[in-house]
C-alpha cells in the first residue's frame, strides 16, 4: 500500500524535480513529511508569494518547470500574486497546495479557501484532486501542460485526506493524452510561404522579439535569421537578451519606457515580424498607427495572442524555434543598406547622456558599467519601478539573461526570483536590483538567503520615494506626492548585518563601481545600497 503523500513525492521524482520552494502548514504536512525522507531539497521561504517568485526564477534560469508548495487558506492565497505574475510572463510552474478534508469542502472550516476558483483566470489549468488514485495522472498532466505550448502555471489542490489515503500501487503514466489540448508545434507551410514572400517585398523590415523567443529556446535561431537577412531587431521588455546588446542589428527595447530609436524604427517600418510577443500597451501604445503603414507577420505558439493587440496580415501558429527553422530554410533576402543606415543614424541621434546629481549615484551609467564587470552568462533580475527601466535600457547583455516581472509588474519580485535563479545556476553571477520600496516588500527573504547560503548580490537603489509613481505625480498631478514618500526607512546596512550579510553604501558612481568590483569577487551574499537622487527619472 502507498499513501497519496508518497505518491505526490514519487511523481516529483519521476519529473526529475530536485528543488522546490514552499511553506508548510497542517494540511500539507503529510506531503512534507514524506518529502523529508528524500533527496528533493525543500527551500523554506519566509512568505508564500516568494515561493512562487523563487520557483519562477528557478524555472527561467534552468528552462524547466519550477515547483512551489503552500498550505490551504492564507498559505494558498498568498501564492496568488506569484502565480499571476508567472502566468502573465508565461513561466512554467506547478503550484501544489494543501486543502482541507474533501468531506468538509464548502463548509467554511478552518483555513478553507477555494484556491482553484480564485486562480481560474490566471492558470493554464487547475486540479482539485478528489481521488488518491488520480494523483499520478494529475501530476503527469500538470507538468506536461505547464511546459508545453505557451508555458504557464498549473495548480494542483490536494485535500489532506487524499494525501493520507492509501492505494495498492503507484504507476506513473508513460504519456499524456488530453482531449482538446494539442498545441501546434510547426508553422503551416502556406503561411510560411506567404511570410517569406512578404519579407522579399519589404524595404524597411523589423523583427520585434518577445519573451516567447527565450522560452522556446529560439534565441540562436532568431540571431541566425537576423544575421542572414540583415533585418534589425527590437525587443519587448520580456525579450531583452534575444540579441547581444552590442549587436549592430539590435536597436533596443521599444515601448513607453524604451529606446526612442526602437520606437522610431517600428513606426517607420513597412513590415513588422512579431516573434513571441503580444505587444501590450507598454510596448506599442498605438498599434493602429503601426498597421497603417506596415504589414504584420505574427508568430506565436498561442493562437489567442495573434492579432489580439495588433492587426495581423500573416498569422503563423507554432513553436518559435521550429517556425524560424522553417523560415531560415527558405529565406533569400537582404535588408537594404539604406534602411540599416537610417537605423544606425537614429541610434546615434537619440542617444542621451543621463543627468547626474552631486552626492548621489547616477543609476543608469552605473548599471551600464556593472554589466561589464559580471561574468558573460550573468543573470540580472530587475524589480519593478524606475530601477526596472534603468536596468532594461542600460544593462548590456552578452550571453546572459535579464529577468523581471514584465506583464504583471509585481514589486518585490527580484530578490526571491534571484534566489531561485542562483539555486538553478550556482556558478553564474546573479544580481537583484530593486528600489527601496520593492526591497521592503521582500527583505524578509534575507533569512532564506542566509539559511540556504545563496550567494546573490542585491543592489538597492535608495531614493526614499516610490520612484515611478513619484515621477507620475510630477508629470500629471502637479507634484502632489500623495503616499509616495518613504520616510523613516530602515537602515539597510544594519538590517543586512542583523542577518550576517556584508553590505555597503555608495554615494557616488566611483564608490559604487569600486564596491561592486569587490562584491563580485566575494563568494558570499552582499547588499549594496546606492543613494539615488529622488529627481532621477526613469528616462
Amino acid at each position: 500500500m502507498i499513501s497519496g503523500a508518497e505518491i505526490m513525492v514519487k511523481c516529483l521524482q519521476e519529473e526529475n524535480v530536485s528543488v522546490l520552494f514552499g511553506y508548510p502548514g497542517a494540511v500539507i504536512c503529510p506531503f512534507f513529511d514524506y518529502l523529508y525522507k528524500t533527496d528533493i531539497k525543500a527551500v523554506l521561504v519566509r512568505q508564500e508569494q516568494n515561493a512562487a517568485h523563487c520557483a519562477s526564477g528557478y524555472a527561467r534560469a534552468l528552462s524547466k518547470v519550477g515547483v512551489c508548495v503552500a498550505t490551504s487558506g492564507p498559505g494558498a492565497l498568498n501564492l496568488i500574486t506569484g502565480i499571476a505574475t508567472a502566468y502573465m510572463d508565461s513561466i512554467p510552474m506547478v503550484c501544489i497546495t494543501g486543502q482541507v478534508r474533501s468531506d468538509v469542502l464548502g463548509r467554511d472550516v478552518f483555513q478553507e479557501a477555494d484556491i482553484t476558483g480564485a486562480c481560474e483566470s490566471f492558470v493554464k489549468h487547475s486540479y482539485l484532486v478528489k481521488e488518491t488514485a488520480d494523483l499520478p495522472r494529475v501530476f503527469k498532466e500538470a507538468f506536461h501542460i505547464a511546459a508545453t505550448g505557451r508555458p504557464g502555471p498549473v495548480l494542483i489542490d490536494v485535500p489532506v485526506d487524499i494525501q493520507t489515503n492509501e492505494i495498492e500501487e503507484f504507476v506513473y503514466p508513460d504519456k499524456v493524452n488530453i482531449i482538446g489540448y494539442k498545441p501546434s508545434f510547426k508553422g503551416h507551410p502556406m503561411q510560411i510561404k506567404r511570410a517569406l514572400e512578404m519579407i522579399a517585398e519589404s524595404k524597411r523590415p523589423v523583427i520585434c522579439a518577445g519573451g516567447g523567443v527565450l522560452s522556446s529556446g529560439a534565441k540562436p535561431k532568431l540571431r541566425e535569421f537576423s544575421e542572414k537577412t540583415g533585418i534589425p531587431v527590437v525587443s519587448t521588455m520580456m525579450g531583452i537578451g534575444v540579441m547581444s546588446s552590442d549587436d549592430p542589428l539590435y536597436v533596443g527595447m521599444l515601448g513607453s519606457h524604451g529606446k526612442k530609436a526602437a520606437n522610431v524604427t517600428i513606426h517607420n517600418s513597412d513590415l513588422v515580424i512579431l516573434c513571441g510577443a503580444r505587444v501590450g500597451d507598454r510596448a506599442v501604445a498605438s498599434p493602429d498607427q503601426v498597421v497603417e503603414h506596415a504589414n504584420v507577420i505574427h508568430i506565436d505558439i498561442d493562437p489567442a495572442e495573434i492579432g489580439k493587440n495588433m492587426k495581423t496580415t500573416v498569422p503563423i501558429v507554432g513553436d518559435m524555434k521550429n517556425v524560424l527553422t522553417q523560415m531560415l530554410a527558405g529565406v533569400e533576402y537582404q535588408t537594404p543598406d539604406e534602411w540599416k543606415g537610417q537605423i544606425k543614424n537614429w541610434k546615434r541621434e537619440y542617444h542621451n547622456e543621463p543627468q547626474s546629481f552631486e552626492g548621489f549615484v547616477e543609476p543608469k551609467s552605473f548599471i551600464s558599467k556593472l554589466s561589464g564587470m559580471v561574468k558573460p552568462k550573468a543573470i540580472m533580475v530587475a524589480d519593478v519601478g524606475q530601477n526596472q527601466i534603468w536596468c532594461a535600457n542600460n544593462y548590456r547583455i552578452k550571453d546572459g539573461r535579464f529577468f523581471t516581472s514584465g506583464g504583471m509588474g509585481t514589486m518585490g519580485y527580484s530578490v526571491p526570483a534571484a534566489i531561485g535563479a542562483k539555486m538553478a545556476r550556482p556558478k553564474r553571477d546573479v544580481i537583484a536590483v530593486c528600489g527601496d520600496g520593492a526591497f521592503q516588500m521582500s527583505m524578509n527573504e534575507l533569512a532564506t538567503i542566509v539559511q540556504e547560503n545563496v550567494n546573490i548580490k542585491i543592489i538597492v537603489m535608495r531614493n526614499t520615494v516610490l520612484g515611478m509613481v513619484h515621477e507620475l505625480q510630477d508629470n500629471y498631478f502637479e507634484s502632489r506626492y500623495a503616499v509616495t514618500e518613504l520616510t523613516d526607512i530602515p537602515d539597510f546596512v544594519k538590517l543586512a548585518s542583523a542577518y550576517g550579510i556584508d553590505s555597503a553604501i555608495a554615494t557616488s558612481n566611483e564608490q559604487a563601481e569600486q564596491i561592486a568590483k569587490e562584491m563580485l569577487k566575494s563568494d558570499k551574499p552582499f547588499v549594496l545600497v546606492c543613494d539615488v537622487s529622488p529627481k532621477t527619472t526613469s528616462k
